[in-house]
């Protein structure tokens, strides 16, 4: 297994592109925070689209064929237009100047003009450096688990999700949940220009969690090659539950990144018998980057 430092000094990418999606009904605050405190590192251009569920993520299921969508099409103008105001509202505030993609400096902007669904998402993202969403944790106004899968699955980007409460510090101590998994060898690859400029490295294993690979301090001696303040800390989880684990432990060390791959167990296991990704998903008080 070839270890996501590697060969890295020359092919590190900067994050100069951020999709944030927005839903008009949503708390979208803290992901705008989030994502302009990235914009600030990288100098960076932040983009805004409008979101919606799919079509069968929002009809029940004993609905008709036929039935026309809940959503109509004055609806989803209104919907769009709402969700433009607010984005533009927050740069405006923080003064954050209108540009095209591809201008230097930090800029924002907002080029499609309709309602996208989660499957636009997916393929958009695409394109850009990485895309930040809300917490999914289910209650009113976040972000929805639709939205975050659509761009874990089908961007192949790394994805930041912001916590609810915009965090003073970011990046300052990352820790890496490290599995040895394809999934989180891809996600340390995605957050290595954060990793550049953390002050502290934390490769967090647990005793008895993951798949065959290379060791945390395998991990932790790779990334020291290229001049990151790596340590690696193994830790047992004597209650079998991974992602209360990880979490508690990130906020032990002072994280304020997070970073992990998702959904190493398949996310149908993991929406039956629960698993790390969920919980951290669902849970999380803190930045965290994942891929997968």
């Amino acid at each position: 297994m070839v270890l996501p430092s590697e060969g890295l000094s020359a092919t590190i990418i900067l994050m100069k592109s951020i999709l944030v999606p927005i839903e008009d009904h949503g708390i979208v605050e803290p992901q705008l925070q989030v994502a302009l405190q990235l914009g600030r590192m990288f100098d960076s251009y932040i983009e805004g689209i409008a979101i919606t569920p799919d079509y069968p993520v929002v009809l029940p299921v004993d609905i008709a064929i036929g039935v026309p969508s809940p959503i109509t099409p004055e609806n989803r103008l209104e919907m769009a237009r709402a969700c433009r105001e607010r984005f533009e509202a927050f740069m405006t505030t923080q003064q954050i100047a209108r540009a095209s993609a591809g201008l230097p400096g930090l800029s924002s902007g907002w080029r499609q003009d309709g309602l996208m669904e989660d499957a636009f998402l997916g393929a958009y993202g695409r394109v850009f450096d990485l895309v930040v969403v809300g917490r999914p944790d289910g209650s009113n106004g976040q972000t929805r688990l639709s939205t975050v899968e659509a761009a874990l699955f089908e961007t192949g980007r790394p994805v930041l999700i912001a916590p609810p409460a915009v965090p003073r510090t970011f990046g300052e101590t990352a820790v890496i949940a490290w599995n040895r998994s394809t999934e989180t060898a891809r996600a340390v690859l995605g957050s290595m220009p954060l990793l550049k400029k953390a002050r502290r490295i934390v490769v967090l294993e647990l005793e008895d969690w993951g798949v065959p690979g290379p060791s945390g301090s395998e991990l932790a001696r790779h990334l020291r090659m290229h001049d990151l303040p790596a340590e690696a800390v193994t830790v047992p989880d004597p209650s079998n539950r991974a992602g209360e684990t990880i979490l508690s432990e990130a906020l032990a060390l002072g994280c304020d990144l997070l970073v992990k791959g998702a959904y190493t167990q398949s996310r149908l296991r993991q929406m039956f018998f629960g698993g790390a990704t969920s919980h951290i998903l669902s849970n999380t008080t803190m930045p965290v980057l994942m891929a997968h």
